[in-house]
């Protein structure tokens, strides 16, 4: 277990950062709270600490310690439901959305398996669809799930499960932070729900129980979003007089987001992220746009961006279009999506392009398709 906590100086960051002259870095060092220090932060190699029910032995010692002092904890863990996915071991059959590209979450409490982008919802199976097989078993670890394990573990303790599920009817939410700043909670489970935001005094522990899930996403920004995310829920303990302590369970202590957490170190991650995308060609170091299309088969959405090729302006000076592909996500809510790249180290070159290419997609009739285009593309 390696701990690390050692913030960076304003001059470090206006050197690293210098103003454009359209935009200006105003570094905020200390926590708004007057007096709160920087937590420190703790990395658990789970390689050497095993958790166990989601939760290794030096986070579990942690809450302990902290039960015992009266304090509070917050354990995140940004996936609600009780595990992602019913899978048979026998046959290998896994609980699909029939809408999406995506497994069904299964959701303990109410017997029920769930799609958490389209809704569809269908009870959990008795047995599995494929084979008979009765030995249907959850993989991985959801809120619910990880509830369920404290509440074992530590029957003292007062458990209040925060996330979409529980907060879901009107004014139960604001009935929730009520009791957590009153202290009729000792341990928090939530997911981003809690993560920004919220001032709780007593709060000194946050443990992230499965920080890697967001790690090797195909999305390029997931790292910076991982980060932002893992800063954010950081900033929950020690807000007030009591010091905080930040302990993040880990397969790759030594990554560079990890380290850059415990050092509290956003530009030194920040220049990492930048050289990575300069090497890479990605933007702020060229821009980019997507045209998107949805229809009723994957072949139709791709048929329409390949006509949408042929109907680009030119000369292309300065921009790539790339062929059409289907996303990640291919299926959503019964509609297959696809979409293609737009690429130019100009802005300036970009926006007639773009401004000419939808005016000549609009003078055409696309029937059984929807499509836009997304400029400065967040999503893949």
């Amino acid at each position: 277990m390696m701990a690390m906590a050692l913030p960076m100086s304003p001059s470090v960051i206006r050197s690293a950062f210098p103003a454009s002259g359209r935009s200006a870095l105003l570094p905020l060092p200390p926590r708004a709270p007057a007096g709160a220090g920087l937590p420190i932060v703790r990395l658990i190699d789970t390689g050497t600490h095993a958790p166990r029910e989601g939760i290794s032995a030096p986070l579990e010692d942690a809450v302990s310690a902290r039960l015992a002092r009266g304090e509070q904890t917050l354990l995140f863990l940004n996936r609600r439901g009780y595990a992602p996915v019913l899978a048979c071991a026998q046959c290998g059959w896994m609980s699909g959305c029939p809408r999406c590209s995506t497994r069904l979450v299964v959701h303990l409490k109410d017997r029920r398996l769930r799609c958490h982008h389209c809704g569809f919802a269908s009870v959990i199976p008795r047995a599995c669809p494929d084979c008979g097989n009765l030995d249907l078993s959850p993989i991985g670890r959801g809120t619910q799930r990880l509830e369920a394990s404290l509440a074992g573990r530590f029957p003292q303790a007062r458990i209040l499960r925060m996330d979409s599920d529980t907060a879901r009817a009107r004014g139960r939410l604001e009935g929730m932070f009520r009791r957590i700043e009153s202290g009729e909670a000792d341990i928090l489970v939530g997911t981003q729900i809690l993560a920004k935001g919220h001032h709780f005094e007593r709060l000194t522990l946050v443990g992230v129980v499965d920080a890697d899930a967001g790690l090797f996403a195909a999305n390029y920004r997931a790292p910076e979003r991982l980060f932002q995310q893992l800063e954010q829920v950081a900033g929950r303990a020690g807000r007030a007089d009591l010091p905080g302590e930040v302990m993040i369970q880990t397969r790759f202590p030594r990554h560079p987001l990890y380290l850059a957490l415990a050092n509290h170190d956003y530009e030194g991650y920040a220049r990492i992220l930048l050289e990575e995308r300069r090497q890479a060609g990605f933007p702020p170091f060229l821009f980019e746009a997507a045209l998107r299309a949805e229809a009723d088969k994957t072949e139709f959405a791709l048929r329409f961006l390949r006509e949408a090729i042929e109907l680009a302006p030119g000369p292309r000076e300065d921009v790539t279009v790339y062929d059409p592909s289907p996303m990640s996500m291919e299926r959503v809510a019964g509609r297959s999506r696809a979409q293609l790249l737009v690429q130019s180290p100009s802005r300036a070159r970009l926006q007639p392009f773009l401004a000419g290419w939808t005016a000549a997609l609009y003078a055409r009739r696309f029937p059984g398709v929807r499509w836009h285009i997304d400029v400065d593309p967040t999503e893949f």
